[in-house]
């Protein structure tokens, strides 16, 4: 059974940083591209980072470059987000995402992240 499980996410104030986590399980993860997206209350949902199946090329929504960053432990099948300098416009349910090069695509249920003070 393919499963994605974020955590990691809560409530933090303006400027701190937070860590999430996505845990893969059902697939092969090295084989997979992973992708943050993130949904705002009322806001469509939109791409935060990206990061190739190796690990070696990452993108990011120009929203949050220099702040965060994605990174990936094929070993432990494992996706994070280190969230840093964060803002109250961050706060959303974020979402762990994986593709393939076959179009074979998984979704998360998302973790929450509060920025406020």
């Amino acid at each position: 059974q393919v499963q994605l499980v974020e955590s990691g996410g809560g409530l933090v104030q303006p400027g701190g940083s937070l860590r999430l986590s996505c845990t893969a399980s059902g697939f092969t993860f090295s084989m997979f591209a992973m992708t943050w997206y993130r949904q705002a209350p009322g806001k469509e949902r939109e791409l935060v980072a990206t990061v190739t199946n190796t690990g070696e090329t990452t993108n990011y929504a120009d929203s949050v470059k220099g702040r965060f960053t994605i990174s990936r432990d094929n070993t432990k099948n494992t996706l994070y987000l280190q969230m840093s300098s964060l803002k109250p416009e961050d706060t959303a349910m974020y979402y762990c995402h994986a593709t393939n090069n076959r179009n074979r695509i998984y979704w998360g249920k998302g973790t929450l992240v509060t920025v406020s003070s």
